[in-house]
């Protein structure tokens, strides 16, 4: 893992719902601060002019870990609904501005906590120098997001004819690269002109490689903080995977500030994969139980797959400490990972043992395991807040019950038997 690269910090929210800082590292001010944890955004699906639908996503999404939540203004309704939806929110709240200055204007004057405005929908000065001057008296952040989908001209059909030229040629990838930097610096440089720093960027693609170009070069070229992506990366079943193949890359070189995974899915999804893979990185403290398990093969003597998601299931609901629970499906395996675990189950011949930090407390049949596992789960976690047990402390070495017989296997039963045989290859004796 490389560094975190110090950024301008940027602080979202107000006293009512909590401030969140993206970035640091920097001095702000004159003051130095340090690099905030890396936050995970996502967005609302429905209407934000349905003011209690609204809501209620956001709180759905908040209580998933969202750390701040962007919803869509594309009209007056909508933002006229921003301040009982500010004033019910728990969260920081973006307002995600397309098409028109105005709603920008709107979602400042009704209290939001941060704007973002998109170059190739908004690029008039004029227009963009007073939601500048409205953000600046309001002390609301900005992030300035350039989209492959909408970087291309759209006013000017000439010019849009000749960047679509160049895009469609066999050079996409490095002219789309340099169009998406290229009018992402003509865009700040009014914000350097009017000396307003509170700014956040990002440059998303859908292209996995060209997300991770485009934000190693602007990272070389600014030192504001940056907001990763992968635009329209499609369902979760392959969105996850384009995502965390640029986002895990860019954050794995210390690059990126704050997150948003993107999914044609429940954006309930887009929260926990974004919280997962910032725990899988080191990047923030898990919340909540470290689940692993063993994967497919022909050792597995008990239904592992529907264990395993009962289990998660249940810890979910009844874990908060990040206590590493290991389910294994069989004595290959299972010792190995029980010894790195906190609390461990592994199974064979329709049973499952179960250790807490190396020590073995249970041996139960199949259809008990679950129960058993929370049970022992709970009980750990309840010790480790009491102070009497601390997380990761293995006390006791586990041998694994021999599959073969008292004899052991492998070299020592052969020696043990003399082998028996005079040509195991022919099978004579």
């Amino acid at each position: 893992m490389t560094p975190r690269r110090p950024t301008r910090p940027v602080f979202v929210g107000d006293d009512r719902v909590g401030v969140v800082q993206i970035g640091g590292g920097l001095p702000r001010e004159g003051v130095p601060s340090d690099p905030a944890p890396v936050t995970v955004q996502t967005m609302t699906a429905g209407y934000t002019h349905d003011i209690d639908k609204c809501v209620a996503e956001i709180h759905r999404l908040a209580s998933a870990g969202a750390d701040i939540v962007r919803v869509a203004v594309p009209e007056r309704k909508d933002t006229e609904a921003l301040p009982e939806i500010l004033n019910q929110s728990s969260v920081p709240i973006v307002a995600d501005v397309h098409f028109h200055f105005k709603r920008a204007l709107e979602a400042i004057e009704a209290g939001v906590h941060k704007i973002r405005l998109n170059p190739g929908n908004i690029s008039d000065r004029a227009q963009v120098r007073a939601v500048i001057d409205a953000c600046r008296d309001r002390h609301v952040p900005i992030r300035v997001g350039v989209n492959e989908g909408s970087i291309v001209e759209r006013k000017d059909k000439h010019k849009r004819l000749k960047e679509l030229g160049a895009v469609f040629s066999e050079h996409k990838h490095g002219y789309m690269l340099a169009i998406m930097v290229a009018k992402l610096e003509e865009y700040l440089e009014l914000f350097t002109e009017l000396d307003f720093h509170d700014v956040v960027i990002s440059a998303k693609s859908m292209d996995a490689t060209l997300v991770i170009d485009a934000y190693r070069e602007i990272s070389s070229r600014f030192d504001y903080p940056l907001h990763l992506g992968v635009t329209h990366a499609g369902p979760k079943e392959t969105g996850c995977i384009r995502s965390v193949a640029a986002l895990g890359t860019l954050l794995a070189q210390g690059v990126g500030d704050t997150i948003r995974i993107s999914y044609a899915s429940d954006p309930i999804c887009e929260v926990e994969d974004g919280l997962e893979l910032l725990y899988a990185l080191g990047l923030r403290q898990r919340v909540g139980a470290d689940l692993i398990a063993c994967p497919t093969c022909g050792r597995i003597q008990v239904d592992l797959f529907s264990l395993v998601q009962d289990v998660r299931q249940k810890l979910a609901d009844e874990i908060e400490l990040p206590i590493k629970v290991a389910v294994m499906g069989c004595v290959v395996n299972g010792p190995g990972e029980a010894e790195g675990a906190d609390v461990a189950v592994f199974a064979g011949d329709h049973r499952g043992i179960i250790y807490v930090q190396g020590q073995r407390v249970a041996n139960v049949p199949e259809e008990e395991i679950l129960d058993a596992l929370l049970e022992e789960c709970v009980a750990f976690q309840d010790r480790v807040r009491n102070g009497t047990a601390k997380l990761g402390d293995k006390k006791v070495e586990i041998v694994p019950p021999d599959p073969i017989g008292e004899l052991g296997s492998g070299w020592e039963k052969m020696a043990a038997e003399r082998m028996g045989h005079t040509d195991l290859t022919l099978g004579n004796t």
